[in-house]
């Protein structure tokens, strides 16, 4: 029995790939798109999730078989999904993400468990194989009071290599394993800590933790970062100008975004990102006034930029957007919305 305030759910599909891998699509469309992890795919398909939620925390202790889980462009532009996902796998070999970002390397030690940090407000690619992983979902803003920039986790993938995230494993197992046995207010306490303990070893990851030197790059990161996003529309907006307006050393500043590929890229994935929500948002403006109004004055140079980063021609996303936007709306009003999924 669990103690009231805490929530459960599970579902399992088993058997015939046909039927059981159509069931799961199903199931996990509120938040990812699933197909087969090959042309064929599997004559079989197995998968299990078994939900805890406490008020707006969830997790889930999740077995499936090999099956590729998207979340494209478009779905992002269209939804108010902006949790962070932290992925803990525990048996079989850790999911992959694709088209990730320069300089984020898969786990070297496929036997070591690993944890794999995602933004859901950005599109993302997962390969899956056998296996189980606990998926735990958590609102943004407890992420960013404990992490400068939630969206800069996406893709990051950790392993069980150092003694702080032995702890962290060992108490997302606990919490799983002893969440039956708590009262609310105990569970609610322990997934809090559990969160405390994710930021600090990403944190940890980035550099950013752990002694005053990481409070301060912490501090400068998070000021370049709010810098850049409010004056993402100001045509002089680049790595120069942010450096003379907040009177930052180039060397010290590119340390920090070296996981984007320094600050000038950190720059144009950020407008790349608000010129899709535009491209969706605003149907009626031509798509060389959005690009232009973003820095991009050159509409093929952005049509290159844009495919490279999503696989898509920004001309195609923005005609697409008064279906998405239909099919958003439609979707909020829809008997078993995204929410519910978590």
């Amino acid at each position: 029995m669990l103690a009231p305030g805490i929530v459960h759910s599970s579902f399992s599909v088993r058997g015939d790939a046909s039927h059981s891998l159509l069931a799961w699509q199903e199931r996990m469309s509120p938040v990812y798109d699933i197909r087969p992890a090959q042309a064929h795919g599997e004559e079989t398909f197995d998968a299990s999730m078994s939900r805890y939620s406490i008020d707006d925390l969830s997790f889930f202790d999740i077995r499936t078989g090999p099956n590729v889980a998207e979340r494209s462009l478009a779905r992002v532009s269209t939804e108010n999904i902006r949790d962070i996902t932290f992925s803990l796998f525990l048996e079989g070999a850790p999911a992959q993400f694709l088209g990730g970002k320069q300089g984020l390397e898969a786990p070297r030690n496929p036997g070591v468990p690993s944890l794999l940090a995602l933004d859901m407000d950005q599109p993302c690619t997962i390969r899956s194989f056998h296996g189980r992983m606990l998926l735990f979902f958590v609102p943004r803003v407890l992420v960013e009071a404990a992490f400068p920039d939630a969206a800069s986790l996406h893709g990051r993938m950790v392993e069980a290599t150092t003694p702080l995230m032995r702890v962290l494993i060992s108490h997302l197992v606990a919490l799983n394993r002893q969440i039956v046995g708590l009262g609310k207010d105990e569970a609610d306490r322990s997934f809090r800590t559990a969160i405390d303990l994710l930021a600090a070893v990403f944190g940890r990851q980035a550099g950013l933790s752990g002694n005053a030197r990481a409070a301060v790059r912490a501090a400068v990161y998070g000021q370049v970062r709010r810098y850049v996003e409010a004056n993402l529309h100001d045509p002089g907006l680049s790595p120069e100008s942010v450096l003379q307006s907040l009177h930052l050393s180039r060397a010290s500043v590119y340390r920090l975004f070296l996981h984007e590929g320094g600050l000038a890229a950190y720059i144009r994935s950020r407008r790349l990102r608000a010129a899709a929500d535009e491209l969706v948002r605003f149907p009626d403006l031509a798509v060389q006034d959005i690009a232009s109004g973003l820095g991009f004055n050159n509409a093929s140079s952005f049509t290159r930029a844009f495919r490279r980063a999503y696989d898509i021609a920004p001309q195609a996303l923005h005609g697409y957007a008064p279906l998405l936007r239909r099919e958003a709306g439609q979707n909020r009003h829809a008997s078993w919305p995204a929410a519910a999924w978590r």
